[in-house]
């Protein structure tokens, strides 16, 4: 019986300084759905899934994350503009208003864990004020069995008040919201905001500390599946570049859709027990998998729905970044447990809205340490208040905001298991082709479906390369289901100046941006910089 049906458990709070407060304990997803009806809080779409506004804020806030500095922080965290430092008293200080503000009010509680492989579990407690941020709690985290409950012991506790609103000035803060993690008392407390994507992202913080540096584990912002053979393959990528997306596909079992880990018994496991997907622009056509996942069970964040409870997806009037929330059983073809092997191969994915890089290309290790450390995307036009034009995005092992150690930290341990291993590390452009954003065209999902199967069916170990003259990259002349005229991204361009003053400007771009990695990078990173040589 899993332990989500029970219905009448209740625990006591008040050893967290929460005091006489009504305990909603393990509540079943349905429950927390009807309650989140029953205050007003959601409507239901004609789908079942429930829908939530989330407020003020509905995306994370990166300037509003902090981590506490203290002794076990202090010599190991790579300080600075992603890692903000956060006194301990302060944080301390903080806690208690929060705790006494959920102190008499009705609360809910959830205990789950992360990491599907038991070596690694980690046992969360999740305490929210509102029903459906525990029902995300309850899709994203993993759910323990009621025998699983019995002396449950968490070690990490959540708190998620998105009701109060600090005092900058008394509290430390930047602003009314905040997200801190507390290594030492092991409390991730997120107040202000009812974003739910900061109570994943928070646990997945804490894990890319906690693995590596006394687990031996590399933790990835990465989405990854199973073929039929076994063989793993892993998506490394930032929003909006298809991790989701590639990783559903109906012939390759799920192992999970954003957050893992790489055991030094060579081993990857999902963290989650549920998947969090964009949803702009979703159709039953284009993306089956996630389209059907959406249905009771599901939470929708930020969508439009007419009085029918119709969604409309392509309504971005709250935000670009709706979302969708759902267990991973609802996705059909999952691997049980969400385990699998050594990956034979590694996909970065980027969607290059300047039209310089290739659809696809085989990288050397110097290249795959060097792209994973750039992690290099491009946001479009309208995305952002003010982007009119393309504009680059550089976000260290894909996933900067989520990275308390420096990123060669990361790449050095990604590097020494793609040497072991024998991995092939493949850059996957998903972006445009024959010209920048507003005048080529994105690269079709079934072209780029196409090139990721060849690259699992072995199509492409024999293949022939030719080389981009700005970013050595060994790009196929050749792949089945692909047209070859676009396989070179300077042949699907009209203006072959054009395409080698931005194939130059993207390249100043990187070279610009890994400036502040190259005191950790050896030789054979630094030779993997692309070359702004092409003269028109």
């Amino acid at each position: 019986m899993a332990a989500s049906n029970q219905t009448t458990n209740t625990i006591s709070i008040d050893q967290y300084g929460i005091k006489n407060a009504k305990v909603n304990y393990q509540l079943s997803a349905k429950q927390l759905h009807q309650q989140s009806l029953q205050k007003g809080q959601a409507k239901q779409a004609d789908n079942g899934a429930l829908a939530v506004n989330t407020g003020e804020f509905t995306g994370r806030s990166p300037l509003d994350r902090f981590i506490v500095k203290d002794a076990v922080t202090q010599d190991k965290v790579w300080w600075g503009d992603i890692n903000i430092p956060f006194d301990a008293d302060k944080f301390d200080a903080l806690y208690d208003k929060v705790t006494v503000y959920l102190s008499d009010k009705e609360v809910y509680v959830r205990d789950s864990y992360a990491c599907a492989d038991p070596q690694y579990k980690l046992n969360i407690r999740v305490i929210n004020e509102y029903p459906w941020s525990n029902m995300f709690a309850y899709n994203m985290f993993l759910r323990p069995t009621a025998t699983e409950l019995e002396g449950f012991d968490p070690e990490w506790l959540i708190v998620n008040a998105p009701g109060f609103m600090a005092d900058a000035a008394v509290d430390g803060t930047r602003q009314h919201n905040f997200a801190i993690l507390n290594f030492e008392r092991k409390i991730a407390l997120i107040g202000g905001t009812g974003y739910t994507g900061e109570i994943k992202k928070g646990i997945f913080s804490a894990l890319n500390f906690i693995l590596p540096v006394y687990k031996n584990t590399l933790p990835m912002h990465c989405s990854a599946n199973v073929g039929e053979d076994g063989q793993t393959a892993i998506f490394f990528g930032l929003s909006g570049t298809g991790k989701t997306t590639l990783s559903a596909d109906p012939k390759r079992r799920l192992i999970g859709d954003d957050e893992h880990g790489w055991t030094a018994e060579n081993t990857v496991f999902n963290f989650e027990g549920g998947c969090y997907a964009k949803v702009i622009n979703l159709s039953a056509e284009n993306e089956p998998d996630i389209f059907k996942a959406i249905k009771s069970g599901a939470i929708l964040e930020n969508v439009i729905i007419d009085d029918q409870g119709v969604v409309d997806y392509t309504n971005i009037s709250i935000t670009q970044n709706t979302r969708v929330s759902y267990p991973i059983t609802h996705i059909d073809n999952i691997q049980q447990p969400s385990l699998g092997k050594n990956p034979k191969n590694i996909f970065f994915l980027t969607a290059d809205a300047f039209g310089v890089l290739p659809p696809i290309a085989k990288l050397t290790p110097g290249q795959a340490a060097y792209h994973f450390i750039s992690g290099y995307t491009a946001k479009v036009a309208g995305t952002e208040a003010g982007v009119t034009e393309p504009q680059t995005t550089f976000s260290a092992c894909f996933g900067a905001p989520f990275m308390p150690l420096h990123p060669t930290k990361y790449a050095e341990i990604l590097g020494n298991k793609m040497q072991v291993h024998n991995v092939n590390v493949w850059l996957i452009n998903t972006g445009w082709s024959g010209g920048v954003y507003g005048v080529g065209k994105r690269i079709s999902l079934k072209y780029t479906r196409a090139m990721i199967t060849a690259i699992l069916n072995g199509e492409l170990e024999d293949a022939e390369y030719n080389t981009h003259e700005v970013f050595g990259l060994q790009m196929p002349t050749a792949c089945p289901n692909v047209p070859s005229e676009i396989l070179s991204p300077k042949n699907t361009w009209t203006d072959k100046d054009s395409y080698n003053s931005k194939a130059n400007e993207l390249a100043d771009a990187f070279n610009k941006n890994f400036t502040q990695f190259a005191e950790n990078a050896n030789d054979e990173i630094l030779d993997a910089a692309p070359k702004s040589t092409i003269k028109n």
